[in-house]
């Protein structure tokens, strides 16, 4: 069972990159870069710097370099709370709306193909199964 596992998660990690992949060289963006914008975009309730690294398991030096370099590109708004240096809220700006839209449209399209072939009740299967796993995880990750 390890192994078809390992392999499932390798190839799903293969798949996804080489469907993002385009979408951030088409924006001149890096893979992080599209990464973030896309977590922002698809978690609007979950927009600190703070818990982009806490939910995507993200280095807070990757996730500073992108905010910092997606500022300069005009796409990210980073901010301090009044009052609240630690916290740092994002916010993606208009201009990012394409880039958020062509990976956002790349996603579901990659998560569609994924399911190819599954009926309705297999997918909802998955979904259940995927959950339990990703918990499981977790709780092994808090020993």
């Amino acid at each position: 069972m390890t192994e078809p596992f390992l392999e499932h998660v390798l190839l799903l990690k293969e798949a996804y990159d080489r469907t993002l992949d385009p979408v951030a060289q088409r924006w001149r963006l890096t893979r992080m870069e599209l990464d973030l914008l896309l977590f922002l975009a698809n978690n609007p309730a979950h927009n600190t710097a703070a818990e982009a690294v806490r939910l995507r398991q993200w280095t807070k030096s990757h996730v500073s370099a992108a905010v910092h370099a997606l500022q300069d590109k005009g796409l990210l708004s980073a901010v301090h709370p009044e009052g609240n240096r630690k916290t740092l809220l994002l916010t993606p700006l208009p201009a990012a709306g394409e880039p958020i839209r062509d990976g956002q449209e790349a996603q579901r399209a990659f998560f569609q193909a994924m399911r190819r072939g599954f009926t309705p009740e297999e997918a909802q299967a998955m979904d259940a199964i995927s959950e339990k796993v990703s918990r499981n995880l977790r709780d092994i990750l808090r020993k």
